[in-house]
């Protein structure tokens, strides 16, 4: 196996929003908020706090995604694992103010060379999701 096989890969998005971080950290962090861009969630942002993701079986998948706070820094980090389909990996948020809003920086991180179709599909799901939470911030949140 050569260097780059060995070498987990990541799905990074950013994006600038015209929002203020404090708004952008709810949609983040409130679960109700969660729910409207990413999944059903329980989630707590607590470190430790284990939740789980679930999607609705017309999703395209009936599945739970089990995972746990890893780092809860208000308004500038949020990280926590992402455990499903036999991929252990981590999810991480990390919030800059910008000219005109808030830099988002989103990383999967953790797929390895043998998990292309779950790296393609975390690739093309976040596209979506981060599309899903530019609306909510739009229209939604005050």
């Amino acid at each position: 196996m050569n260097q780059s096989e060995e070498q987990p890969r990541s799905v990074v998005i950013e994006k600038i929003f015209a929002h203020a971080p404090g708004k952008l950290w709810r949609a983040l962090t409130e679960p109700a908020l969660v729910t409207q861009w990413l999944l059903r969630n329980n989630f707590l942002p607590v470190i430790g706090q284990e939740f789980q993701f679930r999607n609705e079986p017309a999703g395209g998948w009936d599945g739970v995604i089990a995972c746990k706070v890893l780092a809860v820094d208000p308004l500038q980090r949020l990280a926590y694992s992402w455990c499903a389909f036999g991929l252990e990996s981590t999810v991480e948020f990390t919030l800059t103010p910008a000219d005109g809003g808030t830099h988002l920086r989103m990383e999967h991180s953790g797929f390895r060379a043998n998990q292309e179709t779950a790296y393609r599909g975390a690739k093309h799901g976040w596209q979506k999701f981060i599309g899903n939470l530019e609306r909510l911030l739009d229209e939604e949140i005050q």
